[in-house]
Order: C-alpha cells, then structure tokens, then sequence
C-alpha cells in the first residue's frame, strides 16, 4: 500500500442475487484528501459506503484501510480503526438530547470495562464527566453552541446533520464518510456546511469521502472525483477533467442531451 493512501480498494464487488451492485471498483483515497463519490441514482455510491463501513460484506475484492485489511471486519471494529459516517436518511437517537447522541459515538474510545462502570469506580466517572465535556466541545465546533440538551428529534434539519457529523467526530475517525450531507439543506445551509467540511479537514487533519448530489459542492470542494454508472467506475480525476469528460455529462444527462 501507497503511503500516501489512506484507503486502497481493488476489484471491490457486491452482488445481491442476479444484480451487481459494484461491479470490480479499484479506487484509492490519498490521505488528507477530500473526495467526493458521485454518479446518477442507483449507481452503487450508499453500496460501496456500506462495504467500507462493514454493513455489508464484499463479494470479492479487497479493502485496505491505513494497512489493514477491512473487507471482513464488523462494522464496530472498523469503526474502532478510524473510519466515522453519517448516512443518507438521518439516523440520530431522537429521543436522547444532542450530547446524548455524541457520547453514543464516543462509546469505542470509552476504557471502562463492564465491572467498574456497575460499581461506578471514580475512574469510570472522570472518564464519563471528560467525555461529557468532550462531547459538549464537538457540538460547539460543530455548530451547535446552544442545543447541547435540546432533544434530537426536535432540532432543525440541518442541525440534525450537523449533529450527525459531531457524532462521527466522536468516534475520532481518521477516514469521514458523508453521505449526501446537504440534502434537504438551504443555500444558506449549504454553503456553510461545505465550508465546515474543508475546516474539518484543515483543523483535524482528516481524509474526506463524501457522496453529493449537488454539482455546485462537488466542484467546489473536491480535490478528486471518481464517478459510478450501474455500479462500476465510468471516470475519475479533477473535478475540471470530470466537467468535461462526455461519459459523465452522457451518465448525467442522457446520450441525446449529450449529443
């Protein structure tokens, strides 16, 4: 593995019965990168998210994760190993409030074992109390200055992604995979939501993978794009080569538009 690869991923297949879901994608994430996945409807994008994060396990092929091999690990381990992700329908814990939903990422990185937090040992509540704080500090620099009690359920939408996104900082990722971050955003939303992706990046040193929807994010914040059609790999490179590469602009708008 390239060292300067935080993500190497080769001949990555997913099949659900007769369909091919990802279809043998070789794909690498350099490290410090932002990295947007893109490609119409139905093209694999949430699949090969899911692959990476262990929700499902690949038909074949290989992924490498800071030089691990990941592909058959449960998702609680490669969470462990640094990969963090919010997910296309918002998946809090509505009921809980705001920090309750950041502790529950915080969980991996928590030491107490089963018997000192039943006997609630001293080192088991400054453990609990420093996480607290911890979780309080991810809402702020997320956003959230003022929502730290408000139940989830009840936040704007994008406060709800915003929270989404302290969750999996919790998890103190070296990998963040967004998946549609902005969707349901205002403009407004939007462009602050893509400025706090490049500032996570910058401030934390994180990699980046995100799937967008949004040409206008996509370009505006990606170092390096790579497409999906029907589950296989139609292009990859700078978003000025995407622009114009015409299997894109056919996969986007159709071949008579493209003509």
């Amino acid at each position: 593995m390239a060292p300067d690869n935080l993500v190497e991923v080769t001949k990555l297949r997913k099949e659900f019965g007769g369909l091919v879901a990802t279809d043998d994608i070789d794909f690498v994430i350099p490290r410090g990168a932002i990295v947007a996945l893109i490609g119409p409807n139905g093209a694999g994008k949430t699949t090969f998210f899911n692959q990476l994060t262990g929700v499902y396990k690949p038909t074949s092929g290989s992924i490498v994760f800071d030089g691990t091999e990941v592909s058959d690990l449960p998702p609680h381990a490669i969470t462990a190993l640094g990969i963090g992700r919010t997910f296309q329908n918002i998946r809090l814990f509505a009921q809980m409030s705001a920090v309750e939903n950041v502790l529950v990422g915080m969980h991996c990185r928590l030491r107490g074992g089963i018997i000192s937090s039943i006997l609630r040992t001293r080192k088991v509540r400054r453990e609990e109390e420093e996480a607290r704080e911890r979780a309080r500090e991810l809402l702020v620099y997320s956003g959230l200055p003022r929502r730290h009690d408000d139940r989830a359920g009840n936040l704007p939408y994008g406060d709800q992604r915003r929270l989404e996104v302290a969750r999996a900082l919790a998890t103190d990722p070296k990998l963040l995979l967004l998946d549609e971050p902005t969707a349901g955003m205002n403009p407004q939303e939007t462009a602050e939501f893509t400025a706090f992706v490049r500032r996570v990046r910058d401030e934390k040193g994180l990699t980046v993978l995100l799937i967008e929807h949004d040409m206008k994010i996509v370009m505006g914040v990606s170092e390096r794009i790579t497409v999906l059609e029907y589950g296989a790999k139609i292009a990859e490179g700078s978003p000025t080569e995407i622009q114009s590469d015409e299997r894109v602009i056919e996969a986007y708008l159709g071949k008579g538009a493209a003509a």
